[in-house]
């Protein structure tokens, strides 16, 4: 989903502090680099130490049977279904758990996750309205008609704010399935004024209405081998966590409605005209979108309401939701799209009002085409038959389906922003497709699995429609805004949807910034897209968590990110690296050592200053007998020496002669002279370590790149220093040139060779020895072997 991310950073703030998981927290090393450990949960028969499902995986399954009446005069829509739950776990199941999630609309039983609030210094008189204490019911939320099993027999159930409970008659053990219905009713709420992602939107200029209608029916909450139910209440941040079925769905719609859905249509011969069931024909081999309802017919429509009626009937296999959209004043297009990898036939289908004509017709079904084939290469292959964008001044997605803006001024012409924000939004959004409709991450939990590989992946795709596209999420300059923030205005990405202050930063940019820089700094693309396509592979059509991401991209690209997830995902600090200071030194031959006799003394025997208990009680105890004292051959001279046996003067110096340095020639100095030696001492100031990625330029103009890999900090994670050995002097060092770890100060970056900013030294030069020998015993002195001259 797309959020605005200035508003957010007002509407929801909590308060959240980073989490200190330092293993070594007084220490310049042996935090940032250490393993993930106990942090990650402890692989089993579900879930393996290699980020793949485990050989005992498995899933829970709900199918639906759903009939609809969307009533316009009164915008209420009733359903009726008839769930078919199937219990794959090994767990008995004493009751099962639904989201009601169109109760967040309603006053009385909403979720009542509720923010700070102070005085405002405006507002407008529909804001001005005296507090309702208690709470009055504004009329929405789901009205539970009837709630029963196969039979009709009523199920006892109970209704905890955006959640519902079924006690089942029976207990529903593994490899059974339980068969129950449910019918209800609500009030459709008008989305532009109350907000949320389902609802209706009014046009007051031509008095028609264009409903998205999502989050619709009751829904059937995971049960997953790590959580059991995950039955958090629905706030209306946190989104969805949802299982895998097969829908049959009907709605019974105005007759001059136009209906786009989750899945495929199975009556389009009834409900079109014959022009337009010629039209979506057409549409299905041709290249270029064909409008199926026209825009003359589209306004045509707009005046006439209809009150005869028509049902739509959609069917879709292993989806994990279903949402539609209905409205007379829709303009649809279609092309058929062909995805290489697996050779699917896809309809790409727009549907759009007149007022997002000049827009959507030009750009939107060839943004759906363009999304669908592009994360085919990055991620798995497209596998439904469908994929739809719907202009409806919003930005949500759902299986086969989203809603998106992108509408011009009344005089047909649009922004610059307005048409790449469009653009953007229908490749997120169509995006979401593959993360989490298929690759079906725990959304209410963990935003970054969907939102922030999602957004990733959308960079790589807007990349590939436009290389000048302005992207605003992706490259790593982008995210240094929000890591400059204090730290109470920020935490982990590691951290639950409903605690998050700053939403888009953090569940948005900051995770698909991070797989941006794993992918071009850290990685390397060809590594890091295996790894990505692995992941995806692997857990296609499963709930994957973060610990199967972290694993996977490491099992299959055999590099250790663990100080990367440590950093970026569990921590809050930001990168700074500084150049502190570059020390030059150039070459002298002048100094050579001479050969010299030296003065050494004799090494003590190396026996332990102190008898430890172990060695007292194995020495009186008679039972042992140790080797060197049964096998006579093992007794040395040392052997002696440490038991006084053998007399060495350790006091008396023995003079030992050692060798010198080998001068240069000429010839050889000429060939080293212009060599110039620069130590560049760094200090990690942010605190998240990253590569050190240096462009030298030298004074004739000439430059050169150097990548030290993370790994270089591992030591002290606070300074290091790196020395290079050029042939020419260098004029500048640029740290981080190409703004790719997110440095947040670029300004302490930089190094001039301007005479003041740096040291100078010397540093020897001389003739490499051949076979040297080193004289002498352990810490340069006279091995008592020597001294007393004896071999044994």
């Amino acid at each position: 989903m797309k959020f605005k991310v200035a508003a957010l950073s007002v509407l929801f703030y909590t308060g959240a502090f980073a989490q200190n998981i330092q293993n070594n927290p007084g220490s310049n090393h042996g935090n940032r680099f250490e393993q993930l450990g106990t942090i990650l949960p402890t692989p089993n028969v579900y879930r393996t130490a290699s980020g793949a499902p485990g050989q005992a995986y498995w899933q829970n399954r709900a199918d639906y049977d759903i009939t609809a009446y969307l009533d316009e005069d009164k915008r209420n829509l009733k359903g009726s279904e008839t769930v078919t739950y199937h219990n794959n776990s090994s767990d008995d199941l004493d009751y099962i758990w639904l989201q009601l999630d169109e109760n967040q609309q309603s006053t009385l039983n909403k979720a009542d996750y509720q923010f700070s609030s102070t005085l405002p210094k405006s507002l407008n008189d529909q804001q001005l309205k005296t507090t309702d204490l208690p709470a009055k019911d504004n009329g929405h939320g789901v009205n539970l008609e009837k709630v029963t099993d196969a039979s009709g027999n009523p199920l006892k159930y109970t209704v905890n704010k955006t959640m519902m409970r079924i006690d089942l008659p029976k207990v529903l053990k593994k490899g059974e399935k339980f068969i129950f219905k449910i019918d209800w009713n609500y009030n459709i709420p008008n989305r532009i004024k109350m907000g949320g992602r389902g609802g209706y939107e009014n046009f007051a200029e031509d008095g028609n209405d264009l409903y998205t209608i999502t989050q619709w029916f009751p829904r059937m909450c995971v049960y997953s081998d790590f959580q059991g139910w995950q039955n958090h209440q629905f706030t209306g941040r946190g989104e969805f966590a949802l299982v895998f079925g097969n829908y049959k769905v009907s709605m019974n719609v105005p007759a001059d409605h136009i209906i786009g859905g989750t899945g495929e249509c199975k009556n389009y011969e009834q409900v079109l005209s014959s022009e337009q069931l010629s039209r979506y024909k057409k549409s299905q081999t041709s290249a270029e979108p064909v409008e199926i309802v026209t825009l003359d017919e589209a306004k045509k429509a707009e005046k006439n309401h209809s009150k005869q009626r028509k049902t739509w009937v959609f069917e879709a296999k292993d989806v994990r939701d279903f949402a539609w959209t209905s409205s007379r004043k829709f303009v649809w297009d279609a092309m058929g799209v062909t995805i290489p990898e697996n050779n699917n036939k896809v309809m790409a289908m727009s549907f759009y009002p007149k007022e997002a004509y000049g827009l959507y017709r030009k750009y939107s079904t060839k943004a759906i085409a363009h999304t669908i084939k592009t994360y085919s290469e990055f991620t798995i292959p497209y596998p439904y038959p469908v994929a739809q964008s719907v202009e409806a001044s919003n930005g949500m997605e759902y299986p086969m389906i989203c809603f998106n803006f992108g509408r011009t001024e009344k005089d047909g012409t649009y922004s610059e922003g307005t048409k790449n924000g469009m653009i953007g939004v229908i490749i997120h959004e169509v995006g979401h497709n593959f993360f989490p409709m298929i690759i079906n991450s725990d959304e209410r939990q963990w935003s970054w699995m969907d939102e922030g590989l999602n957004t990733f992946t959308e960079y790589l795709t807007e990349e590939k429609w436009d290389n000048k596209f302005p992207s605003k999420r992706g490259p790593a300059w982008t995210i240094v805004d929000y890591m400059k923030l204090p730290k109470d205005q920020l935490e982990p990405i590691m951290s639950n949807s409903e605690n998050i202050i700053q939403f888009g930063p953090n569940a948005y940019s900051k995770p698909a910034t991070g797989l941006n820089i794993l992918r071009e700094t850290i990685m390397g693309r060809e590594l890091f897209d295996k790894a990505f396509k692995t992941y995806s592979k692997r857990w296609a059509f499963k709930h994957p968590e973060p610990a199967d991401f972290f694993r996977t991209m490491e099992d299959a690209s055999g590099e250790d990110l663990d100080w990367f997830w440590r950093g970026w995902f569990y921590g809050t600090d930001p990168v700074d690296i500084a150049i502190d200071k570059v020390t030059m030194a150039s070459p002298d031959f002048s100094t050579v050592k001479e050969a010299n006799e030296t003065k050494y003394k004799v090494e003590e025997p190396l026996q332990n200053p102190f008898e430890d208990i172990s060695k007292i009680r194995n020495k009186e105890d008679k039972t042992i007998a140790f080797e060197v004292d049964k096998d006579k051959d093992l007794q040395d001279f040392y052997y002696r020496y440490d038991r006084g046996q053998e007399k060495v003067d350790i006091n008396k110096e023995y003079t030992l002669k050692t060798e010198g340095n080998i001068a240069l020639d000429k010839k050889e100095q000429e060939k080293l002279k212009n060599i110039n030696a620069y130590q560049i001492d760094f200090v990690n100031k942010g605190g998240l370590v990253m590569p050190v990625i240096l462009e030298f330029t030298f004074e004739d103009g000439s430059k050169l790149r150097d990548k030290s890999s993370a790994q270089i900090w591992r030591h002290n994670e606070k300074k290091i220093s790196k020395t290079f050995y050029f042939d020419k002097k260098l004029k500048s060092i640029q740290l981080d040139p190409m703004r790719e770890t997110a440095d947040i100060d670029t300004s302490n970056n930089f190094w001039s060779n301007d005479g003041t900013s740096s040291e100078t030294s010397k540093f020897q030069v001389f003739k490499e020895k051949q076979n040297g020998t080193v004289r002498g015993g352990a810490n340069g002195k006279v091995n008592p072997m020597q001294a007393a001259g004896k071999k044994n």
